[in-house]
């Protein structure tokens, strides 16, 4: 008489393990597996031992069926219970009650028996409802081989080696996978959606130790096994197909389980955003007592295939048995009904062989996860192609179909969605009456699947492997064992491992997926490295002023690449340095990098801007006093030029007082006082910049050092003065050529001799204007038009004005200045106030002032 028997108990009791060995002490045997990843671990076992001859894997989208085999190793549907074989087994069984499965659970736990033994594996849950169902079957129950133990909340950077943390979508995995290369260096991928050799070499990058955690979904708890000493839930709820839902007490045991092989504990926790366990069923996964099954689902098998019609009555048949509810709506029962609804489904099925037809096609399993009406509208246009049992898909619309699914473009979303179209053309395929040529489709639906699944393992790992940060990591407990390199071209190396790039004084970790984002690691890197930025600021210490330049954005560069810029200082000819780089290499040689470009810019200065350099640190203002003294200083601190139009104390400037500041190498002009640097453009360019330091300015900076140019916004006339330009309306134009024009204009008024005097066309040339402009240049400089000339010419004449009009309101400032000063003097004092100082504001500028410089 055949043995029925059920191994119950939970995780790691040894169950599958001692069913393969009851198996293959059988001449023959079958074994039906919840996973295709958990068939295709078996079967290679089972290969191991006994030839790939003699044993067959049997799943939905992959089939080797040698015709020599005597042992099956399938997913539970696609077992064909048909054939004779000695022993039978049927694992998981608890997936019974699932909604969408469970009814082919339950179908081969009633109907599925090997001639000699049959085994059923499960949950101890199960004890109840089997012998209810009176099959006559003799239950044994078997212990964990470790205990397993909750750990706690954890967060993902505080999971230990050898940990597991489990996702309910592919978002949520790849997130946690994400955080952990970070955090961590490595980790592995398992998803049900995998292909066997993906999921594989991912699972080797683990069992080997090239990777210290796991992330995977809840298809870890089906029986996958793996060295998980800690597993962490992020969630405790998922989309089931339909709706989200909260996994049940006795669906987390089985996923927190996998923690522990053998006789090593295992502990669970939680992680992330997932909500505490309650001490209620933390107790009840630690001992392994969950509520018991009272129900399986249940579908009528013995199908009618007279009628569309009579084949949905027969799927919709009750049970007569308490324990077996009628299973809720399965994808393939919907996807019929769909196809049904409007009557021409019944009309084109109107045979009996036509109607099976129709039915195998619609059980096809939604491998790309569509949805039940995305799903429905591949399975329509394959009935519409195939409901005649004799017709085929031919090779060159199967040939087209698969181009579309086979590169290896894209990312590792494109990869699994191409893989998931793989699955579904391997089960078509596997059909030996849907396509011309099933054969060669199967070798060649497999051969992209190979290389699908090699793509995107290189992609997972490209992705979340990185082996320098885990390297590094592992180096935390014994830095002395590293050391550094640099190439020629700042590539910086350690043991080996490309760490990123030193240019100029700038540190640049490697970028794109490659970035060491992990702190600790980052922070080893720097102290490794310091010895080497420690020589390269050396160099920079001592390199000559021909490795230094000054880029027009105000950054120091050296050889080319930025390394300092500057920062407002004290004053704007004495400028801060800020390195680049933060903080990397040591704070003496990063000094000795700062006096370096200091003594350079500096040179710069002496060099381009003599004047302002004499005043400022050549004890030039030492060799003046009183007027030109106030007015030297007015200059040093306004930049290049001061607009004498407006300045109330122009009138103070005798002939003694100009040749005081000439020999000092300053100019005052009829209109401005003015460095003659500004004639040159590299100086009148570098004081631009120093002025523009820190600060918005308004004026074209691309225009300096140009004659003249327009002025299209509103400019402060000291903005555009400090730079070397008086304003003449919407003309500016530089000072030394307005100083130049207003000598020629008195020439030309003393060779005619008389007020009124013309304007030679030359002249114009001088500020490169038009005539328009330059009638505006020589109102600003004091001239007005005068009637023409009594003899009846054209030519345009001109005067001066008695007084020029932009100084109409000084003159009488000047002349209340003077009251005051005199009210403010006794007889016999000849020194100014200090209230009425009008150079006392500089002091806080230039501390080397003194209060009262004035005679």
């Amino acid at each position: 008489m055949a043995i029925l028997k059920a191994i119950l108990g939970p995780t790691n009791t040894g169950k599958t393990h001692y069913a393969i060995e009851r198996m293959m002490a059988y001449p023959s045997g079958m074994i039906g597996l919840p996973l295709r990843l958990l068939a295709r671990e078996v079967y290679d076992k089972i290969v191991a031992k006994k030839g790939e001859r003699a044993v067959a894997l049997i799943t939905g989208e992959e089939r080797i069926d040698p015709k020599s085999a005597s042992y099956f190793v399938c997913t539970t549907e696609s077992m064909p219970i048909q054939k004779n074989v000695e022993f039978m087994a049927i694992d998981e069984i608890q997936l019974a009650e699932d909604r969408d499965r469970g009814h082919v659970f339950t179908d081969r736990i009633l109907y599925a028996r090997g001639q000699a033994e049959t085994l059923l594996l499960g949950a101890e849950t199960m004890r109840p409802v089997l012998g209810q169902l009176q099959l006559g079957v003799r239950i044994t129950t078997r212990e964990r081989l470790s205990r397993l133990v909750y750990g706690g909340a954890l967060k993902i950077s505080r999971l230990p080696k050898r940990s597991a943390v489990v996702g309910f979508s592919a978002e949520e995995v790849y997130s946690i996978a994400e955080f952990l290369r970070q955090t961590k260096g490595a980790t592995a991928i398992v998803m049900g959606a995998l292909s066997p050799r993906t999921r594989n070499a991912q699972v080797e990058l683990y069992q080997s130790g090239e990777v210290d955690y796991i992330v995977a979904t809840d298809a870890i708890g089906m029986g996958l096994n793996l060295d998980v000493d800690y597993l962490s839930f992020s969630n405790r709820s998922k989309f089931d197909g339909r709706y989200h839902r909260r996994l049940t007490a006795a669906e987390c045991g089985q996923i927190a389980g996998r923690a522990g092989r053998f006789r090593t504990e295992g502990y669970f926790g939680e992680t992330g955003s997932c909500p505490p366990f309650d001490s209620e069923t933390i107790a009840m996964i630690e001992e392994h007592n969950f509520e018991p099954v009272d129900a399986l689902q249940w579908r009528n098998s013995t199908l009618d295939f007279s009628s569309i019609d009579h084949l949905i009555a027969s799927l919709s048949m009750h049970s007569k048995s308490r324990v077996l509810h009628r299973s809720s709506e399965a994808i393939d029962e919907w996807v019929l009904r769909r196809l049904n609804e409007d009557g021409r489904l019944a009309l084109l099925a109107d045979s009996e062989p036509k109607i099976r037809r129709v039915w195998d096609i619609v059980r096809l399993p939604d491998f790309r996860k569509a949805g039940y009406d995305g799903h429905a509208r591949l399975v329509l246009g394959l009935v519409d192609r195939l409901i005649e049992p004799d017709t085929r898909i031919p090779d060159n619309v199967v040939a087209q179909w698969l181009e579309d699914i086979s590169s290896t473009a894209g990312d590792i979303r494109k990869l699994q969605e191409r893989l998931a179209a793989v699955r579904t053309w391997s089960y078509v395929a596997h059909r030996e009456d849907w396509l011309e040529n099933p054969q060669t489709w199967r070798l060649k639906v497999r051969e992209i699947e190979d290389l699908l699944s090699d793509a995107l393992h290189d992609a997972l790992t490209a992705r979340f492997v990185d082996k320098r940060t885990k390297f590094l990591l592992g180096g935390l407990k014994k830095p002395e064992n590293l050391s550094s390199e640099i190439s020629a071209n700042g590539e910086i190396s350690i043991n080996g491992h490309l760490m990123g790039t030193l240019q100029g004084l700038n540190f640049q970790f490697t970028k794109g997926k490659h970035k060491i984002e992990n702190k600790s690691a980052q922070n080893l890197v720097r102290s490794i490295i310091k010895p080497i930025v420690d020589q390269h600021l050396t160099n920079v210490a001592t390199a000559s002023s021909s490795a230094f330049s000054l880029s027009e954005n105000a950054t120091i560069v050296f050889k080319d690449v930025e390394i300092a810029k500057l920062s407002r200082g004290k004053t704007w000819l004495t400028p801060k340095i800020i390195l680049n780089g933060g903080d990397i290499g040591s704070e003496g040689c990063r000094n000795a990098v700062i006096s370096r470009i200091t003594e350079w810019v500096d040179w710069r200065v002496s060099k381009l801007l003599k004047s302002h350099y004499s005043l400022l640190r050549q004890n030039g203002l030492e060799k003046l006093s009183g007027i030109e003294r106030g007015f030297a200083y007015q200059l040093l601190e306004a930049g290049g030029a001061v607009d004498l139009r407006n300045d109330k104390f122009k009138t103070l400037l005798g002939h003694q007082e100009r040749r005081e500041l000439k020999e000092i190498g300053l100019r005052a002009g009829r209109y401005a006082a003015y460095t003659p640097d500004i004639k040159h453009i590299e100086s009148l360019k570098l004081l631009t910049l120093l002025l523009s330091v820190g600060k918005e300015i308004a004026y074209p900076k691309e225009k300096i050092g140009t004659k003249s140019f327009n002025l299209d916004t509103r400019i402060p006339e000291d903005e555009l003065a400090a730079v070397g330009y008086l304003r003449f309306r919407k003309r500016a134009v530089r000072v030394d050529l307005v100083e130049r024009i207003g000598w020629e204009l008195a020439r030309c008024r003393k060779e005619a001799g008389r007020p009124v005097f013309e304007v030679p066309e030359t002249l114009r040339e001088i500020v490169d204007c038009t005539k328009k402009e330059f009638s505006e240049v020589l109102k600003g400089c004091g001239l007005v038009r005068a009637r023409t000339d009594k003899q009846g010419e054209t030519r345009e004449l001109w005067r001066f004005r008695r007084k020029m009009k932009k100084n109409d309101k000084v003159e009488s400032k000047i002349k209340s200045h003077g009251k005051k000063s005199k009210q403010n003097h006794s007889p016999n004092d000849n020194t100014v106030q200090e209230s009425t100082n009008p150079f006392s504001s500089l002091a806080g500028l230039f501390p080397e002032v003194q209060k009262n410089s004035s005679r």
